[in-house]
């Protein structure tokens, strides 16, 4: 009987400890700031006044590298799901970014006037309307780069559209975007740069999509498995509204750019998800 009660209260034991060592701990609450750039730091940008072209900027509602050469961002990162989506005005402020280091030219929007170049967005307005301060967030120039406006008006707001209808549908997404190259073809023909040479109209633009369903622990969640949408775009008004069209991979971006995309994933998950070329539904 005394045999029978130790096996007993010992599985009990046993089991207990097993529950206990699969407990997945709790992922720490990130700052809004962290949020924005959960997926890594693709050009090893710091918030050094002496790194001009590779300037690190967090923002609660996106994070950024910033080159002053260009007048433009080089990549920008933020997080798309319900809790970013509400019913705020579009706010349609653009101004210059009073953050950036002092003696820094200001890109503003005038700079953009009459160069047949919309003002495009990184971080969609449409992304951020939770609030009128995270939708004012979203006019600063520092978000903003010249863009043919077909790309900008048709192929582009189709996959920000689309990628609005995934959180709509359980999902949330973690979205890097950025652009390379010089010389783009807008309203007035083709360009090299506008603002009397102090902004830099670029040749391509790229976004990389990290689409997950909604939870907690985002980072621990993303696996070989996950769904990753890489474009990559001329900057031409001739460019077909079907974003689709122009999937590639993260590694085709990332030997265009530099770039380490998705650096905070383990390797083996990056080598997976960055060779595949997503072929799912675009709309």
């Amino acid at each position: 009987m005394l045999k029978h009660t130790y096996r007993y209260f010992l599985l009990i034991f046993l089991f207990l400890s097993g529950c206990q060592d699969s407990e997945v701990a709790p992922q720490q609450a990130l700052t809004l700031e962290e949020e924005q750039s959960l997926l890594g730091n693709p050009s090893g940008a710091t918030a050094d006044e002496s790194n001009y072209n590779n300037y690190l900027m967090t923002k609660p509602q996106f994070a950024l590298s910033y080159s002053r050469d260009r007048g433009t961002p080089n990549w920008v990162s933020w997080h798309v799901s319900r809790d970013w989506l509400g019913s705020a005005p579009r706010q349609n402020n653009f101004r210059a970014d009073p953050e950036l280091p002092q003696g820094w030219y200001r890109v503003t929007t005038s700079s953009y006037t009459g160069s047949g170049f919309d003002r495009g967005h990184s971080t969609p307005s449409a992304d951020r309307t939770k609030s009128e301060e995270d939708n004012s967030a979203t006019f600063l120039m520092t978000n903003i780069i010249p863009q043919a406006p077909n790309n900008n008006q048709e192929t582009w707001a189709n996959l920000e559209d689309y990628t609005r209808d995934l959180v709509q549908d359980g999902m949330e997404v973690y979205v890097v975007m950025g652009s390379y190259g010089v010389g783009g073809t807008g309203d007035n023909g083709t360009a090299r740069t506008i603002d009397n040479g102090k902004v830099t109209v670029p040749n391509r633009i790229w976004k990389v999509l990290v689409v997950l369903e909604e939870g907690e622990n985002d980072l621990q969640r993303i696996n070989t498995g996950t769904r990753v949408i890489a474009v990559d775009t001329p900057n031409s008004n001739t460019v077909r509204p079907d974003w689709g069209t122009y999937r590639t991979t993260v590694d085709a971006i990332e030997q265009a750019t530099g770039y380490d995309l998705l650096s905070a994933l383990p390797v083996q998950v990056q080598q997976a998800l960055e060779s595949q070329m997503d072929t799912g539904p675009t709309r």
